[in-house]
């Protein structure tokens, strides 16, 4: 067998273009050159665990496919809007539209292939975006194993740990997994030093293995009464090895600590397409540990560990607002207050969320190692501001400052939550623009107004400035405009199962607008390049000045194409469903 894969892995490199992709499509199912059963069956005697034949979640509900589903349509509706169980699932995506595949034609119009949890609609299961088959990795054995056999037959591959991706990096029509989400070490080390790093350099560090959670990271990490700077979401269920971290990983604590992932990660481990199992530090393969820096996932490799610096555990201290109006005007008044204060906050070292839907404001802050007594010199004077437009029709019901022992306690506070208020299973796509400090001071009313009246869902994400403005924008493949960000403005658009392609089509196209808007305020900003999926200018939003070396890169290390992913480096020489050149 490795004779055959050595003599197939020459005659792909010799269809290698100029620019690094492979000139002959890939495969997918169900086409001819799709590996048969007994070349599968060849491939599971070499895996550590049997494969994996991912469907959507929804088809337990479906009579016809009782046979070939691991879970009831019970099980499945109960747990439907749980992140964590749907992280379980290898078919699974945390937004269910990324499972659907819609196949549109030259007038904007087509065909969608999804499966709904909703079986009285009378539309048929179908498989849709889900890979057909894939590798449950336990072992960077299993993975190495997964490259070589998706190598020699050319196939399209996707790599997927929890599903929280809101470009569909980790999912595509007729598709080979790799599914790294068992993947479950974890290693604390309190002398961590990077290979090839001189031997007084070491860290206070923690290894996570590619299919630890953020809720994993942070139990085992609080064990050894250490804070990791890593990422927030109801339940924890995101990723805190795959494309979170490679994307450019915010954190609420980023203002104080600098971005969670490029600026806190020491060393990665990565199998690269030609299967072979690299150790990545700034000492060792550098050009790479700069690339897997902000240059995104499933790229240049597949990460079977990162190994994080941890800090020290120290108090935390939150503050909350929640408020809502009738009137979008007063509403607006406090919201763009919001904004204008959020500056200050960011050097105070507040990071946080501040989220407008349906008339509401809900805002949450965290600051760690600040008092009871500076919190509130922080935020009494906003919320004496919110108390005075009671009496213009706000209905302000919660403000208040808090200390916690440790920001763990804070997050297990907040985070650690009910299944039900997991904020997965719905269909959603996300938009968003970095924001300076200077735009902000110029257009805080106009962001409030915006906000507010315009769009149907928003955030502004504190989660920039201070030590992440401290970083020399050029030290990794991180888009430099994070540098000289303060803030994130973030919105979406969602629709309901009962949506045809048009529908469909429509929303994006408002979702499209909102965008726009924003780039009216900042022309030429950057985005975080794991949420915007409707993103024309790509190259230039996502990675900034840094793409041209990221391409280079990623034709070392991928010479093959063999990782290509939506609005990815290099994948502009693909055609829409990245199977062929073009």
């Amino acid at each position: 067998m490795k004779s055959v894969f050595v003599i197939s892995l020459a005659l792909l490199l010799a269809f290698v273009s100029a620019s690094g992709a492979s000139a002959v499509c890939k495969c997918v199912y169900p086409s001819s050159c799709w590996p048969s059963a007994d070349e599968f069956a060849s491939l599971a005697t070499k895996l550590s665990q049997p494969l994996v034949y991912p469907k959507p979640p929804e088809a337990a509900c479906y009579p016809a496919n009782a046979t070939s589903v691991s879970v009831d349509c019970a099980t499945v509706t109960e747990h439907y809007y749980n992140g964590n169980w749907r992280a379980d699932q290898s078919g699974a995506m945390q937004g269910p539209n990324f499972e659907m595949y819609i196949q549109l034609n030259s007038s904007g119009q087509g065909t969608l292939e999804a499966c709904y949890l909703n079986s009285s609609l009378g539309i048929p299961c179908e498989q849709g975006n889900v890979p057909v088959i894939g590798v449950d990795a336990r072992t960077v054995g299993d993975i190495q194993e997964a490259v070589n056999f998706a190598t020699l037959h050319n196939l399209k591959v996707v790599i997927k740990n929890t599903g929280h991706d809101f470009v569909g990096r980790s999912t595509a029509k007729g598709s080979f997994l790799i599914w790294t989400h068992n993947m479950k070490n974890i290693t604390y080390d309190d002398a961590f030093s990077p290979l090839g790093a001189p031997a007084n350099e070491t860290y206070n560090a923690i290894t996570l293995g590619a299919g630890v959670q953020w809720h994993e990271a942070y139990d085992a990490a609080n064990e050894h009464g250490a804070l990791l700077v890593g990422g927030l979401v109801p339940g924890g269920s995101v990723g805190a090895a795959g494309g979170w971290l490679m994307g450019g990983g915010h954190s609420a604590l980023s203002p104080s600590y600098g971005l969670g992932s490029v600026d806190n990660v020491l060393q990665f481990s990565v199998v690269t397409s030609t299967g072979e199992s690299l150790t990545v530090s700034s000492y060792s393969h550098p050009d790479l540990f700069w690339a897997l820096r902000g240059g995104g996932g499933g790229t240049f490799g597949v990460v079977t560990s990162a190994t994080y610096r941890t800090h020290p555990s120290v108090p935390a201290a939150t503050a909350i607002l929640t408020a809502n109006a009738t009137d979008n005007a007063v509403l607006a008044k406090l919201l763009s207050e919001y904004i204008r204060r959020s500056p200050t906050w960011s050097d105070q070292g507040w990071g946080g969320y501040g989220t407008v839907f349906d008339g509401t404001l809900e805002m949450l802050h965290v600051a760690p190692n600040v008092s009871l007594a500076a919190a509130n010199a922080s935020y009494s004077s906003f919320f004496e501001f919110a108390q005075s437009l009671v009496a213009e029709g706000l209905n302000l019901q919660t403000t208040v400052t808090l200390s916690y022992p440790t920001y763990y306690d804070w997050y297990q506070t907040y985070y650690n939550t009910s299944e039900q208020d997991q904020e997965t299973g719905t269909t959603v796509l996300l938009g968003s623009r970095l924001m300076t400090r200077e735009v902000i001071e110029s257009n805080y009313t106009t962001l409030g107004q915006w906000m507010v009246e315009d769009f149907v869902w928003s955030q502004l994400v504190l989660i920039a400035g201070g030590a992440v403005n401290r970083t020399d924008p050029d030290a990794m493949g991180l888009n430099p405009a994070w540098r000289t960000a303060l803030a994130e403005v973030l919105t979406a658009m969602s629709w309901p199962d009962t949506d045809n392609v048009t529908e469909i089509q429509s929303a994006k196209g408002t979702l499209k607008e909102m965008v726009s808007a924003l780039d009216s305020l900042n022309p030429g900003s950057g985005a975080y390049l794991n949420e915007d999926y409707l993103e024309d200018n790509w190259q230039h939003t996502f990675f900034g000045s840094h793409y041209p070396r990221l391409k280079a890169i990623k034709a070392t290390y991928d010479p093959m194409a063999l990782f290509v992913v939506r609005n990815g480096v290099d994948s502009e020489d693909w055609d829409a469903d990245l199977i062929c050149p073009v």
